[in-house]
């Protein structure tokens, strides 16, 4: 029988183009359309793209090759031990659904998904569709009687996209960089994507939007005042969408835990199977990675073909319900290219260190206490890294809880009272 899978982004048209004749793909929108999504393809996510057969370069992706970090009139900056890409979803999406067609997959666009059953989906328009397996790739929509239960209250914050058309000059300075702004209130990601086109995205505070007037416009004035750097970048650009793309709390740090009962052929995949906070660099390949995982599980001898280990494997716990539980690990495969220490996170880490180095509170580490374990922190939510005791630091995004870091880069001082045992070992390059 047929695998359906319910979701058209990168999570549910990847595992259709791995399961090719096995898979009925069921997509609500009928056409290529944005998304709210930072756009940043990193190495993992390419390592599993180049394995389904995309090239991103003729996809027009935008070469990135640096990171800044920026905070008011600090700028720090860091070349990316890889090269990264920038390439809006409505593409990247597009150029996988044609894919999996080509591979054999069935692509059904236009209708939504109402319901799931034993079995199978219910499906408007077509009613009961029968399946041996369902992969729920929904993004950040859930399906009625399968809503996502996060295990704390969604953020009080707002996420808003705009396209934006910048000055030949500014254009040309941001050509290459990813740039974080971190912000009175939230933080901003700001990157080219294919066409020269530039993609702002910016996660805020509510009583922050609000009092800009829940508007684009004020929201803008008020970013510019605030954000020296910003107001110069924006400084005649051309907006290219009639109004902002935008997304209200998200449950950041869900990780979806298999309740009993559970339908044993349901998989999660994406941000149905984990949300990862915004502008980590990693969103896009664990949608990818959750795909290859639920494949693996449920058809062990595409994985075995595949000469990659599936999630069942590395869960030996689990079964196949079990399957996106990796969602918030980094990918082990070595063909998805690069590890924890490669990713975008460490570069970060470096960046922060030289905004600190350039303030006038001097080169000192910073570092909260949270759940037992110390976190250097950057930005919430940016970026964290984990330093265990006795073990190696290692670099993973985190959601660190609302009210620990406040207004860009502060952040608590590492406790020196703390006892011997829990005292991180900083790295050189980061302390």
């Amino acid at each position: 029988m047929t695998v359906l899978i319910a979701g058209g982004g990168l999570a549910g048209a990847a595992a259709a183009c791995l399961l090719g004749p096995g898979a009925l793909l069921i997509e609500r929108a009928s056409a290529a359309h944005d998304k709210i999504c930072g756009e940043f393809v990193s190495t993992e996510a390419q390592g599993y793209l180049r394995r389904l057969g995309l090239d991103l370069p003729a996809l027009g992706a935008a070469p990135i090759h640096s990171v800044r970090l920026v905070h008011r009139d600090r700028m720090a900056a860091a070349r990316l031990p890889f090269l990264g890409y920038g390439l809006t979803r409505r593409a990247l999406d597009a150029a996988l659904l044609d894919l999996a067609a080509r591979q054999g997959a069935q692509v059904l666009r236009g209708h939504a998904v109402r319901g799931i059953e034993a079995g199978g989906l219910d499906v408007a328009g077509h009613g009961s569709i029968p399946g041996r397996a369902v992969f729920l790739a929904t993004g950040k929509h859930d399906v009625r009687g399968f809503r996502r239960q996060p295990g704390h209250p969604p953020e009080d914050l707002v996420g808003l996209k705009m396209y934006l058309r910048l000055a030949p000059g500014q254009r040309a300075d941001l050509a290459g960089h990813v740039e974080l702004l971190l912000l009175s209130g939230g933080y901003a990601g700001l990157q080219l994507v294919e066409g020269g086109v530039a993609n702002l995205c910016l996660l805020i505070r509510r009583d922050r939007f609000a009092a800009a007037g829940s508007a684009w416009p004020g929201l803008c004035d008020m970013l510019e005042r605030d954000a020296p750097h910003l107001r110069r970048r924006l400084a005649g650009a051309a907006t290219l969408l009639d109004r902002p793309l935008s997304i209200f709390r998200v449950p950041y740090g869900y990780v979806h835990q298999p309740a009993p009962g559970e339908l044993p052929a349901l998989f999660r995949l994406g941000d149905q199977a984990g949300v990862i906070a915004s502008f980590t660099g990693d969103g896009m390949s664990i949608a990818l990675h959750t795909a290859f995982s639920a494949v693996g599980a449920d058809c062990p001898g595409i994985a075995a073909a595949e000469g990659r280990t599936s999630c069942a494997q590395l869960r030996s716990a689990g079964g196949p319900r079990l399957a996106g539980r990796a969602a918030l690990d980094r990918p082990t495969d070595p063909g998805a290219g690069g590890g924890a220490d490669r990713g975008l996170t460490g570069l970060l880490l470096r960046c922060y260190s030289k905004l600190l180095r350039a303030g006038q509170q001097g080169p000192q580490q910073h570092c909260l206490f949270l759940n037992g374990q110390y976190h250097l922190g950057i930005h919430r939510p940016v970026a964290v890294v984990l330093i265990e005791p006795d073990q190696p630091c290692r670099t993973v995004p985190v959601i660190v809880p609302a009210g620990v870091v406040h207004d860009g880069i502060d952040a608590q001082p590492l406790n020196r009272d703390a006892p011997a045992k829990r005292r991180p070992h900083l790295p050189a390059d980061i302390a």
